[in-house]
């Protein structure tokens, strides 16, 4: 009996709810009732180019999966109707490890992973597309760290995804190259999207939401991949990301103040224009150094000051008087020395104000042209320099006078 079973889970030719309907090439179809066994058998025994559709219904798993060939796609009927449940996992880092190359998924959903979501490993031309994946009981710092998490990866689509409930990143690409996140609804994560260490990203049209911090593109120390650059961040919607923010212990992400739209971290040719940001409990935009985490760098490739910024052509709106975290504690030490008697508003753009020492022209105490946080166009947004430490002759400043300036906009990143 478990063989005619088998047979008709992986093979149900011709029948109205067959998973293969439509599939050209090389098929294995898996209908609700599956087991995980034979799952991993698909998995594992699809040819290079095939296709492994998932019927609609719940499929449960106390393991994690893996999938090593290369040119698979993984379909389900929808990502409201084929879930792929790890709810009772017992055993595995994600619920699902790809390393391959030429992978595809998408109209499928993934929830309750023990770890990360789906992590793609050191593939090239990896797309996503209408993927689901949440954590159904809400944020938690035990849910997992990422949501949809390609790595290491070149060629990187993600699109018209919806990911909740990350204890880290829902959308995190990571130490890649030619990366395009677009259409996506990130909600409820510590953070909703994060580039980071990565090079010629572009990230629009999405919608970021209810997260701790909206949008993040961040270079870290001590990564394979140093020192990312060339991201573009436009026209998303970027609004109530005041989520209390839920990551373990230890996680840099950890240090995201609560009510964060847009951060930069270090990084470099960063080019944001025609967002909306608005209601944010810290702040809209920040663009800070690694220098005032006070976390020892040692990572000798590492630049920890971000240059060549461009915020340009947002609306911003809808900032607070109560900032929270490590940035907001910077925010209300320099507002409180601009403004001693009191309130203030946190202005929509701020900025630390650390600048590279090596960078720095003694006759300007400036950046040359190429390297300078360029701010314009933004209609009434304001802006602080926070001038930390606030140790020295240096003072908080409100003139956005020495950010008049334009850099050449990024190129588009290409389709492949």
């Amino acid at each position: 009996m478990r063989a005619i079973g088998l047979l008709v889970v992986l093979a149900a030719c011709g029948a109205s709810d067959d998973p293969c309907k439509g599939v050209t090439g090389t098929c294995k179809g898996l209908s609700e009732g599956a087991s995980a066994s034979d799952v991993e058998k698909a998995l594992i025994e699809i040819a290079p180019g095939g296709t492994v559709a998932f019927g609609a219904g719940t499929f449960d798993f106390k393991v994690g999966l893996s999938l090593s060939v290369d040119n698979v796609t993984i379909q389900g009927a929808g990502m409201d109707k084929t879930i792929l449940s790890f709810a009772h996992q017992t055993d595995g880092a994600q619920g699902l490890l790809v390393t391959a190359n030429g992978f595809t998924m998408h109209d499928i959903a993934v929830e309750n992973t023990k770890g990360d979501a789906v992590k793609i490993l050191g593939g090239d031309r990896i797309t996503l597309q209408r993927t689901r994946v949440e954590w159904t009981a809400g944020p938690n710092e035990t849910n997992g760290s990422y949501g949809l998490y390609p790595v290491q990866c070149k060629h990187v689509l993600i699109e018209d995804c919806v990911v909740k409930g990350a204890s880290d990143s829902g959308v995190y690409v990571g130490q890649s190259d030619q990366i395009i996140v677009q259409h996506n609804d990130v909600e409820l994560n510590v953070a909703g999207i994060e580039i980071e260490n990565s090079t010629h990203a572009d990230v629009h049209d999405n919608v970021a939401t209810k997260n701790t911090g909206g949008i993040l593109v961040f270079n870290l120390p001590g990564l394979e991949v140093h020192n990312g650059a060339g991201t573009r961040v436009y026209n998303n919607q970027s609004y109530d990301n005041n989520t209390n923010n839920f990551a373990p212990a230890g996680n840099i992400v950890g240090l995201v103040p609560t009510g964060t739209g847009i951060a930069i971290l270090a990084a470099h040719q960063i080019e944001i224009f025609g967002n909306q940001v608005h209601d944010h409990k810290t702040v809209n935009v920040g663009v800070i150094s690694y220098v005032p985490t006070g976390i020892a760098v040692t990572d000798p490739n590492y630049d920890e000051y971000p240059t060549a910024i461009s915020i340009h052509d947002n609306t911003l709106t809808g900032t607070s008087d109560m900032p929270t975290g490590q940035l907001g504690g910077l925010l209300i030490s320099a507002l409180g020395e601009l403004y001693p008697q009191g309130p203030f508003i946190v202005p929509d753009i701020a900025w630390d104000g650390v600048k590279d020492p090596a960078r720095v022209q003694q006759a300007t105490g400036d950046y040359l042209a190429d390297d300078k946080i360029c701010i314009q166009h933004n209609g009434d947004a304001d802006f602080i320099d926070l001038a930390w430490p606030l140790a020295d002759a240096t003072k908080p400043t409100t003139d956005m006078t020495p950010h008049d300036c334009a850099h050449t906009p990024l190129p588009e990143v290409a389709t492949w």
